[in-house]
């Protein structure tokens, strides 16, 4: 049997009453064989990433164990955001759901599919600031602690939902 490692999965939605695609994604997350969540944050309301001319996000991070390869654990992920009707048409378009890796243990993964940490963490208040309040004694390989990170990070309008 493979150890569990400690991963972390960024969860956003823009669409379709965000915030319960968020909470879908969730239980559907945690019903995987393989998959066992560990923590999760709170919602947050962002503004959108490139085009301006889409709803705001509601942002979370998930902490899980698993002991699905990180290439295995994307595709279930993928799977999600099929299901929950996610059409990839436009980089940084509006999306019922997007689900990222965002840390997988401390390795470093550079593959065509997938690059952990996660490519932009470092300059992302809507994945630092809920990743913090689940884990914030974190170490981000390569990038340094995580309480480090949000002082060079602004909230640039995040702001948490009741």
């Amino acid at each position: 049997m493979q150890t569990l490692v400690c991963a972390y999965i960024g969860l956003g939605s823009n669409l379709q009453n965000p915030a319960e695609q968020i909470q879908s994604a969730r239980v559907a997350i945690a019903a995987l064989v393989g998959i066992e969540e560990r923590g999760f944050s709170s919602l947050y309301h962002s503004a959108p990433m490139g085009p301006q001319d889409q709803p705001d996000y509601v942002n979370a991070v998930m902490a899980v164990a698993t002991d699905l390869p990180p290439i295995d654990l994307l595709r279930v992920l993928q799977g999600i955001e099929n299901h929950q009707g996610r059409v990839r048409a436009e980089r940084w378009g509006a999306r019922t759901l997007d689900l990222d890796i965002v840390l997988y243990g401390d390795e470093v993964i550079n593959l065509p599919d997938l690059i952990v940490p996660h490519v932009g963490l470092t300059e992302r208040a809507f994945v630092l600031y809920p990743l913090n309040e689940i884990a914030p004694q974190l170490i981000i390989p390569n990038r340094g602690k995580l309480v480090d990170l949000l002082d060079n990070c602004p909230l640039a309008g995040l702001t948490r939902l009741a």
